[in-house]
């Protein structure tokens, strides 16, 4: 088989072909990959912006795949059930953390794709323990991207609590997956884009959305949250000036340029601010349901294996609709 892997940071991923992945541990799975999707957390991996990544690396945690070999412990699954992967990989289950219903936040968490090889691959091993369901509607590109950009999009939607004027900023992957749930609970969604984006817009507004501008534009009306999927920190003061008294603004990437100093002005009136982390496996049991009874709309573009390097490049130049998808 033959996987795509980062050697040192900010260099381009090779191709490289091994014999076998290692033998299985008793709660492992083992994959064929179907379809990996290109989160923007695998380019902060490849770009050097997530520091201490293991090294040789597989990237890639939006994974589905077909089981082929269980481990000696593994109960949820069978050979021939399809699994999804995602960026959440394996916690101790120990800590007060994890205790507490918050494994998201681990300090001994490991990660698809960064502590762990992921899906950059035509074969991938799992931890069982930590992997998800495919609802039947959706085939395996269509899957992919709920996998990080769904979920971590719903985490971040849960935790700008019951707001019903919603702002995201940053109309990619997770946002056009946010919009459609949103509008679900009769949430009113302005979507912001790149200022001129003009097809990204149009793109907002196909999904249903109220309205659609550039980030440097201010919405009709005042938002009661705002989530920031552009891992720009000056949309954090851009977000707040917009914002309603006691509003929250969302910070849901896991890496972000610095947040300027602002006025307090901006903060007061109970405004705030708060980050997502990762997410956790009841995150994934909410939301994959969810996704299916509501027919969620994923857009995709499927790429070879082989382009992953090209697919890294069209998300850094911002060059894509929806979500990409690599396919071995």
């Amino acid at each position: 088989m033959f996987r795509m892997v980062l050697r040192a940071p900010r260099t381009p991923l090779e191709r490289e072909e091994v014999d076998a992945v290692p033998s299985l541990r008793p709660h492992e799975l083992r994959l064929r990959v179907r379809a990996c999707g290109v989160c923007r957390t695998d380019l902060h991996v490849v770009d050097g912006e997530l520091e201490h990544p293991k090294l040789p690396l597989v990237p890639g945690h939006e994974i589905v795949g077909v089981v082929t070999e269980v481990g000696a412990e593994v109960h949820e699954f069978s050979v021939g059930d399809r699994a999804g992967v995602p960026w959440l990989g394996w916690t101790c289950g120990e800590c007060a953390y994890c205790r507490s219903g918050r494994e998201n936040l681990c300090e001994r968490a490991r990660f698809t794709g960064y502590d762990i090889d992921g899906g950059y691959a035509q074969e991938t091993v799992a931890d069982a323990r930590y992997c998800f369901r495919i609802p039947a509607g959706f085939d395996d590109v269509t899957a992919a991207p709920l996998l990080c950009a769904g979920l971590i999009g719903y985490r971040a939607f849960r935790l700008a609590g019951d707001a019903n004027r919603l702002g995201l900023y940053g109309f990619g992957a997770s946002a056009h997956l946010v919009a459609q749930v949103a509008r679900h609970f009769g949430r009113e969604v302005y979507a912001f884009t790149r200022p001129g984006d003009a097809e990204g817009q149009e793109f907002a507004r196909s999904l249903g959305v109220d309205w659609a501008g550039g980030s440097d534009e201010r919405p009709p009306n005042e938002l009661d949250a705002a989530i920031l999927f552009a891992p720009v920190g000056s949309l954090v003061p851009t977000a707040l000036a917009v914002t309603a008294r006691g509003g929250v603004v969302v910070c849901a990437g896991i890496h972000m340029s610095d947040i300027p100093s602002f006025p307090y002005r901006l903060l007061w009136e109970e405004r705030t601010v708060r980050s997502v982390a990762n997410l956790t496996r009841k995150d994934g049991e909410e939301f994959l349901p969810l996704a299916a009874e509501i027919s969620i709309r994923t857009t995709t573009t499927p790429l070879p294996l082989a382009r992953a390097n090209d697919a890294l490049t069209r998300l850094r130049d911002g060059q894509v609709e929806g979500a990409l998808v690599l396919v071995p």
